[in-house]
């Protein structure tokens, strides 16, 4: 048989309920919290990650780089556009409709909001460019730093061969 459950008094029960409650109230909000910040959440990738399959297609990405020269193809009509990123290791494509920040040329450190379709193709919903000649964003310069770094060591690597 199993032991009988205590009696609590009535002043103890409802207690017992507002903590209850309380702590249903909390992890809710909780859950709700975590679940906007993940759907909003904005990831940064540098060209190399995208070309190593490290950033997910579909979803909403940030891709920093610098516009390859020559790269930058307009439509003859509209706003459409189409350039190349690259941190000096890897490139992306980028297809973007719409007016181009004024600081927006070949050359410059930019960064692309957008989804990485099936082909690896970054279309984007907004292009950042750098505000002035000195500033570059500290996530662009990194992942920059990075490739370059790759490239040299990778250069080494073949030249001993």
């Amino acid at each position: 048989m199993s032991a009988p459950v205590p009696h609590l008094p009535p002043a103890a029960r409802r207690r017992a309920i507002g903590v209850l409650a309380l702590l249903v109230g909390v992890a809710l909000a909780v859950g709700l919290a975590l679940l906007a910040l993940r759907e909003n959440i904005n990831l940064f990738y540098s060209p190399s990650q995208v070309a190593a399959g490290e950033a997910p297609t579909g979803r909403v990405v940030r891709v920093g780089g610098l516009v390859e020269q020559g790269s930058v193809r307009r439509a003859a009509e509209g706003l459409d556009v189409e350039f190349v990123l690259t941190d000096g290791a890897e490139r992306v494509t980028v297809r973007y409709r719409g007016i181009l920040p004024d600081l927006f040329r070949e050359g410059q450190g930019i960064v692309a909001q957008g989804r990485i379709g099936p082909d690896g193709v970054l279309v984007a919903e907004q292009v950042l460019a750098k505000h002035d000649e000195n500033y570059m964003p500290p996530r662009v310069a990194e992942a920059l730093r990075e490739a370059h770094e790759r490239g040299v060591r990778g250069a080494a690597a073949e030249g001993g061969r």
